[in-house]
């Protein structure tokens, strides 16, 4: 790796401070390219996520997607940690950490709100991102691709379901446009530009000029994570500043369902004996949320001011650090998992 990719932590790390400082300094901007957004999607941060996202895209070979079925073990992972794990033990942390352990710091009122955004958060696997992590971790993109589109398929029927019956709310009102705008900007739009592009450069019969052209495009996939991450916490600036203890509250649920439910993953891949390539990408599906959707829904059930809308917003600020910290591990520890390729 080059000094760059060595060391993202740090740019991300810097990138961070710069979005809190350039928020406060100038948050009127910030807050006109927050309002450039339709269904809770804005439209920057797609356009950055899809900087991040494209050079993968390039590299999916849909004459080996069809593969994928041989080796079901690392989707079968990704589904069960996703829906009959996460969204549990994501409530229950809530529950124990603002019903218990933080009781004497937050209203009854306002921790039934932090738990509700913790809730939503954990009922919205991730999307968009989990390619990013993918690649980082030198994921299978043809896998990671059908874990992705199987999962979005499961969201669309299961969301609502599971999201009433943790909230104890039986009308949920699934953000339609919110969640068919995110799949088609973050998933069917990179994915077309990325077969297209791929046709175009093995007009040669070969892959070395699609590895030539995805070298290329590698250093703006990183200008396009750290410029997402200034945004992200520019527009929520205010928030950290005037807000740090309740954001530090609902910040160790969140860290400890992260890591945890990273750990449950790695530990399972590492049992089923799947293939670094496929368990790293499953691990990160499992562990990362789809924070647009779980944003959305926050303000249309509780609104914008609410706990549970802040609740995800924490969620968003920890999500990028912290799945840095994740893609570290999974990739010190490629030397504990099976290398052949019929084993996963």
């Amino acid at each position: 790796m080059g000094i760059f990719e060595r060391y993202l932590s740090v740019w991300v790390g810097l990138a961070i401070l710069a979005g809190v400082f350039l928020g406060n300094l100038a948050p009127d901007t910030f807050a006109v390219v927050a309002g450039l957004e339709y269904a809770h999607v804005n439209f920057v941060i797609a356009v950055l996520i899809w900087v991040m996202i494209y050079p993968m895209m390039v590299q999916i070979d849909f004459s080996a997607v069809k593969d994928v079925g041989k080796s079901p073990k690392g989707l079968v992972l990704t589904l069960v940690i996703n829906w009959l794990i996460k969204p549990f033990t994501m409530a229950a942390l809530g529950w124990l950490f603002f019903k218990v352990f933080f009781v004497d710091f937050v209203d009854p009122q306002t921790a039934s709100e932090y738990i509700a955004g913790m809730i939503l958060l954990g009922v919205a696997p991730c999307t968009a991102m989990v390619f990013v992590w993918s690649q980082l971790t030198k994921g299978d993109p043809n896998y990671t691709l059908v874990q992705v589109s199987v999962n979005d398929l499961i969201m669309v029927v299961a969301f609502a379901p599971i999201t009433a019956l943790l909230l104890g709310v039986s009308d949920i009102q699934v953000p339609w446009a919110t969640l068919l705008s995110s799949v088609g900007l973050y998933v069917v739009l990179p994915l077309v530009a990325g077969v297209i592009t791929r046709y175009m450069l093995q007009k040669k019969g070969d892959d070395s000029q699609v590895n030539a052209f995805v070298a290329k495009l590698k250093p703006w996939s990183m200008i396009g994570l750290l410029a997402t991450v200034v945004l992200l916490f520019g527009f929520q600036a205010e928030t950290i500043i005037a807000e740090p203890q309740n954001i530090a509250l609902i910040a160790i649920p969140l860290l400890i369902q992260t890591y945890g439910i990273f750990f449950i993953a790695f530990y399972a891949a590492k049992k089923m004996k799947l293939t670094h390539k496929v368990a790293a990408p499953a691990c990160m599906i499992a562990t990362s949320n789809f924070f647009e959707l779980a944003v959305a829904v926050a303000i249309s059930l509780f609104g914008l001011h609410s706990g549970a809308a802040l609740a995800t917003v924490v969620g968003v600020l920890v999500e990028v650090p912290v799945m840095l910290s994740l893609v570290a591990i999974a990739n010190r520890s490629r030397h504990m998992f099976a290398e052949d390729e019929a084993s996963s």
